[in-house]
């Protein structure tokens, strides 16, 4: 369980394949901290950390977590937003994320505004009663607030601060972004589904 407060950039140090599945290292100021077998989100994606080095570390990505997330996009040198697991003892700064992606959405536009930057990103129909304007989505494992909802879209506003630390500021028009969608959202659509 994570909460969508980055805590590091990592960048792709190198990217292989071995039976169907991609083994991503990456490097970053956390990777030294990290225990073999612990849960990491990699811009939202839940990974386990199968090896360690000095100032690196490798996950595997299957093909079910390449189909849902925008990991087979990843580039060598390209960078990628890091959290580790929710300690149950610390404040919950974002909200409730699984590391678990729905699926992914185009960015379709970036409009600079006076004091943050608004992004604003497809919502496909299958995915439009899991989203409520004001309310919490992770994107690339960041936690944001939907501040604007359209039948085929949504925006976000990005402080600077957020726009400063993570890879937000690197997406550029068209890039494919890890979507989440509110946890507890979910669990009540659900149960009114039964």
């Amino acid at each position: 369980m994570f909460t969508g407060i980055i805590e590091s950039l990592g960048r792709v140090k190198s990217i292989r394949t071995d039976k169907g599945n991609l083994m991503i290292e990456i490097a970053s100021t956390i990777s030294k901290s990290l225990k073999i077998d612990q849960s990491v989100a990699h811009d939202g994606v839940c990974l386990t950390v199968i090896k360690k080095f000095k100032s690196s570390h490798i996950v595997t990505a299957v093909n079910e977590t390449l189909q849902k997330t925008n990991l087979s996009k990843l580039k060598v040198g390209g960078l990628i937003n890091l959290e580790r697991a929710l300690l149950l003892n610390s404040r919950l700064d974002g909200h409730l994320v699984s590391g678990h992606v729905d699926c992914t959405s185009k960015l379709l536009k970036i409009k600079k505004l006076p004091g943050s930057t608004e992004l604003e990103f497809q919502l496909k129909k299958e995915f439009a009663n899991l989203i409520i304007s004001k309310g919490s989505i992770t994107i690339n494992g960041i936690s944001l607030t939907v501040s604007k909802l359209k039948s085929k879209s949504f925006k976000v506003a990005i402080i600077p601060y957020t726009w400063d630390h993570t890879n937000l500021k690197y997406l550029e028009p068209g890039a494919l972004a890890n979507i989440e969608f509110d946890l507890i959202g979910k669990y009540i659509l659900r149960s009114k589904q039964i």
